[in-house]
């Protein structure tokens, strides 16, 4: 069940992008909180799937069919505009910038990979800060915990799917080990809050 009053209170009524990290079971966790999401989206969703190094990836074809909103990869100062599901595409690492648009880069893999999610999380926090939501979802790995302390220590919401649901439990486990996430919750329910909060942004 989800918990946390900053919840109610930050998630729903001052998110201006959310970010979403996942690895092992991620195409299938998305597949439940992507298609939540209603075309009229305000905010950007920028996602990081660990996948192998390709020159394309299968993901956007998945989703394009599925989700109301546009689901894309950015190019490099595109500016992160809302009503988008953001894929950082293969073999990049996926950052945001002080004036909200993409970076992308080359750097080493971290957690073993590229794109990363700390990379991400990590540039979002400081261009966000309190205006961030960071999930968390299923993963083999441990990618994606020192970034949603970034996004917590920034004064950004933090939510985990629970590991009990999760196809591969390391990954959450280690987000809620390091990060004090704000909520703990099932796919269901973060499809829920994600999908109130795109509702409550455009009142």
């Amino acid at each position: 069940m989800l918990t946390g009053e900053r919840i109610a209170d930050v998630a729903l009524g001052r998110i201006e992008a959310v970010v979403i990290g996942t690895s092992a079971g991620g195409i299938d966790a998305l597949g439940v909180l992507l298609p939540a999401l209603p075309a009229t989206t305000p905010f950007p969703v920028v996602v990081v799937v660990h996948m192998p190094p390709r020159e394309t990836s299968p993901i956007l074809s998945v989703f394009r069919s599925r989700c109301a909103i546009a689901v894309r990869e950015p190019c490099d100062k595109e500016a992160a505009a809302g009503g988008v599901a953001w894929f950082a595409p293969p073999n990049y690492h996926l950052l945001l910038e002080s004036d909200r648009t993409f970076a992308l880069s080359i750097d080493a893999p971290v957690h073993h990979s590229r794109p990363s999610i700390d990379v991400l999380f990590e540039s979002a926090a400081g261009v966000y800060r309190r205006e961030l939501l960071a999930i968390v979802l299923t993963g083999a790995n441990e990618d994606g915990a020192a970034g949603a302390a970034a996004v917590h220590e920034a004064g950004g919401v933090v939510v985990v799917q629970d590991p009990k649901t999760a196809e591969m439990a390391l990954m959450p486990r280690a987000a809620l080990a390091r990060a004090h996430p704000d909520a703990v919750g099932t796919l269901k329910e973060i499809a829920s809050l994600l999908r109130a909060g795109a509702i409550a942004r455009q009142r």
